[in-house]
């Protein structure tokens, strides 16, 4: 009798202790012994700090996508995503590479010096986008572009120093167990768990002249019939008072290597006789040193409209002003493309890019962007001779060599490309004015990255990750982050702008 009080408090408890076990075998795991999706435990998600510049300074309210105040939110979203505590997130942004050096020493400094527990700085990681030297060019194209080869072409004793120091930085953070993921540049002398490679100035060149060789179907022009292009490439120049030596420097380098990207893909076509310059500032005996004579100050007053009064100019034939032809404008950036389309509006020529080779209606570009069905259309062979040579062949008098004929003819809409994919000039994508523009694949890259830092903290390799590969940075393999570019056409705009959400459909100009 006495024992049996005790039994029945421990049967209880047994009861108890297995109805406990039952609910929590029905019960949603925890969160903190899930997977991400990759391998990773969130248990062992570990914490992220990231350090950004602030978002270059934009002279006007033509803006590119390419924010960092877009892509910091979007990365540290993803981590959220992947299983990573809001907590364990933090993030750092400064104006520039000095201000930058000084948050990261600081607060390299003070972790390492509060954190005694070698296991916590193991699954710890930085992310850091060393701020490059911008100015109004380079700006234009978006603030992601990496810049390393450009960014050591001019630097002050103040930046070297700043390096420096972010540089010791990093190498106190990697020695004390933590991990470091560069994002776009890279420190000179430093080697990180990971690099995150962006765009550079040759790929954005290099996207657009391959678009405006598939637009104008360039394998399939004849050399009786060529076309004729012209590549606008903004710079600051050298002479110019409101810039620093540095800085011209810097937009020669950033300017010479778009052009480069541009002179790859575009030579081959000048040397086949299939392209030509009105304006004769490139020919098949052009090299990449000649990038100056396609360049043209971005400072000076309507740079935009005099380059291409100079470079397409009105002739005259019978006392009638008479359009020159021209086929495509590589105008490097949304917002030189934007004053090409103005000029050449004011100029006289007519129609939209997508009357060239065309493979989609303006009102199905539109059918498409609103959730219908493209209607595609099979493209007109061209010529094999120009128009302008079979008049030769016929009598003087005929009304097909008259100005008026000629204006006709020459007075169609080019191909006109561009970078940057800003939100004011997107409607004149939809409109066929400007027929393609660009920008990074910032909602990969963020997913990319949010990984990346999860499979480094849990201690796990990149192995196996297929948008990461093994790239040689400063003599050493890292692995290498890397999406490629975006390019938008009228087409694909919905895929590629709107349902990813980089743009509303009112922005788009619907």
């Amino acid at each position: 009798m006495v024992r049996t009080p005790l039994l029945a408090r421990m049967t209880a408890a047994v009861s108890s202790i297995a109805l406990l076990l039952t609910l929590a075998a029905c019960s949603t795991p925890q969160p903190s012994s899930s997977d991400s999706g990759d391998g990773v435990k969130q248990s062992d998600a570990g914490s992220v700090t990231l350090f950004a510049p602030s978002d270059g300074i934009t002279m006007s309210q033509k803006t590119p996508l390419n924010k960092w105040a877009k892509l910091v939110p979007q990365i540290t979203s993803d981590l959220e995503h992947q299983g990573m505590a809001k907590k364990s997130i933090d993030t750092h942004v400064a104006n520039g590479l000095d201000e930058q050096s000084q948050q990261l020493q600081d607060w390299v400094v003070e972790h390492v010096t509060s954190v005694k527990n070698k296991e916590e700085m193991k699954r710890g990681t930085l992310i850091v986008a060393p701020a490059s030297q911008t100015n109004i060019s380079s700006r234009q194209y978006g603030d992601y572009v990496s810049q390393t080869a450009v960014a050591k072409v001019a630097q002050s004793s103040e930046q070297q120093e700043a390096e420096g120091r972010m540089r010791s930085a990093l190498q106190l953070a990697k020695k004390a167990g933590m991990h470091v993921v560069l994002v776009s540049n890279t420190i000179e002398g430093f080697t990180p768990d990971a690099f995150v490679r962006c765009s550079t100035p040759e790929q954005i060149g290099e996207l657009q002249a391959n678009m405006l060789v598939n637009k104008l179907d360039l394998n399939k022009v004849g050399k009786g019939n060529p076309k004729a292009i012209e590549v606008l490439l903004p710079y600051t120049n050298a002479e110019d008072a409101s810039e620093t030596i540095e800085n011209t420097e810097i937009d020669d380098a950033f300017a010479k290597e778009a052009f480069k990207g541009v002179w790859k893909i575009l030579k081959p076509y000048y040397e086949q006789g299939k392209l030509y310059s009105p304006s004769g500032t490139l020919s098949k005996e052009s090299t990449d040193e000649d990038w100056k004579e396609v360049a043209f100050d971005l400072n000076e007053k309507d740079g935009v409209a005099k380059t291409m009064e100079s470079r397409i100019p009105l002739s005259k034939k019978d006392g009638v002003s008479v359009l020159t032809k021209i086929d495509g404008v590589i105008a490097m950036n949304d917002a030189v493309a934007s004053s090409v389309v103005d000029k050449l509006a004011d100029m006289g020529y007519q129609g939209s890019s997508a009357d060239i080779n065309p493979s989609i209606t303006i009102p199905s570009i539109v059918g498409n962007i609103a959730g219908h069905k493209d209607l595609l259309r099979k493209a007109v062979p061209e010529p094999s001779k120009s128009p302008d040579n079979d008049a030769k062949a016929q009598d003087d008098t005929s009304d097909d060599s008259s100005p008026s004929a000629q204006n006709n003819r020459n007075s169609h809409w080019p191909v006109i490309t561009g970078y940057g994919s800003y939100a004011d000039t997107i409607p004149q994508v939809v409109n066929g004015k400007q027929w393609m523009t660009g920008l990074e694949n910032r909602n990969d890259l963020a997913i990319d990255i949010a990984k990346v830092c999860l499979r480094l903290n849990s201690g796990q390799g990149l192995d196996g990750m297929s948008y990461v590969t093994q790239q040689t940075i400063a003599g050493s393999k890292v692995p290498t982050i890397q999406e490629n570019l975006v390019a938008v056409s009228a087409g694909n705009l919905k895929s590629t702008l709107i349902d990813p959400g980089y743009i509303s459909m009112a922005e788009a100009g619907l």
